[in-house]
């Protein structure tokens, strides 16, 4: 079987073998935390088992560190994570969100990328699935056999730190925030407003067409490219608040065909934990 490494589509998820599928539902909303998980039970896609952004998918007891607001799983605690959940190698991953993959469901993506493992997001997320008319699951699926997993992050090639940033050496910064966050007119989470000096700004809401699902890859092509110019796409470097929507532009970046784009993960809310740090706001 072919792995899909970007996006998938619900007829051609529908379609795997249930043995050949592990689904993940990362539907979570920052407003209220425990709604991802009631929303999970109420109905998911069959065999799906439930992420949540805070309790699997980042360390909250990192965040005094200095990484932001969501903090990266460390590489035991991830690996522990995808044993449970009986991830075997070959094996297809697919996630997906209430938001078309812009919050959680981007962030597994990117975090199984970092450790080597291709997965999909599923295009239009749950919402394109139940317009489909397809078959929903309630309360929790059968128990799923454990693996023993243990995976270490690709730090060398993906990941980028405050010293790196700070440098100026690491890349183009492009910040996956709303522009009235990213000039710095408002910010409602972090304790200052604006962004990261010589950052370049791409919300990360105008990857999803008007229907949820991504746009296609050659308008996202050539949308990044009148943003970033002649820079390579190996030099780009994607942050947001917390290291969670950047995710979604570089799915949206990969499925352009724009390869080799990294993460600054502690992102916005990482940066301004040093106040000694620049800050700058409006446009430029």
């Amino acid at each position: 079987m072919s792995l899909k490494t970007t996006l998938i589509d619900v007829d051609a998820l529908a379609a795997l073998a249930p043995g050949d599928v592990l689904i993940v539902d990362c539907r979570f909303e920052l407003s209220d935390p425990a709604s991802g998980a009631r929303d999970y039970a109420q109905g998911h896609v069959p065999g799906a088992i439930y992420a949540s952004l805070d309790r699997d998918l980042s360390d909250l007891s990192r965040q005094a560190e200095g990484l932001g607001r969501h903090p990266l799983p460390l590489e035991t605690a991830f690996s522990t994570l995808l044993s449970r959940w009986g991830w075997r190698d070959g094996m297809q991953v697919v996630t997906y969100d209430a938001a078309g993959g812009a919050l959680a469901a981007a962030r597994l993506w990117w975090l199984l990328r970092l450790v080597g493992i291709p997965a999909a997001v599923l295009d239009g997320g749950w919402a394109a699935w139940t317009a489909a008319g397809k078959p929903v699951e309630r309360g929790e699926p059968a128990p799923r056999p454990h693996s023993d997993v243990s995976l270490r992050y690709d730090v060398t090639r993906m990941l980028l730190d405050h010293d790196a940033v700070a440098g100026g050496a690491s890349g183009q910064l492009l910040d996956a925030r709303g522009a009235p966050r990213y000039r710095g007119d408002t910010e409602p989470l972090d304790r200052a407003a604006g962004h990261v000096p010589g950052a370049l700004n791409r919300p990360f809401a105008d990857n999803l067409d008007a229907s949820g699902h991504f746009k296609p890859a050659a308008q996202l092509r050539e949308e990044f490219t009148a943003i970033l110019g002649a820079t390579a796409p190996s030099r780009v470097v994607h942050m947001c608040g917390s290291g969670v929507t950047a995710c979604h532009n570089l799915l949206a970046m990969e499925h352009a065909g724009l390869h080799g784009s990294r993460l600054y993960a502690p992102s916005w809310s990482g940066w301004v934990s040093d106040p000694s740090r620049p800050v700058a706001t409006g446009n430029a």
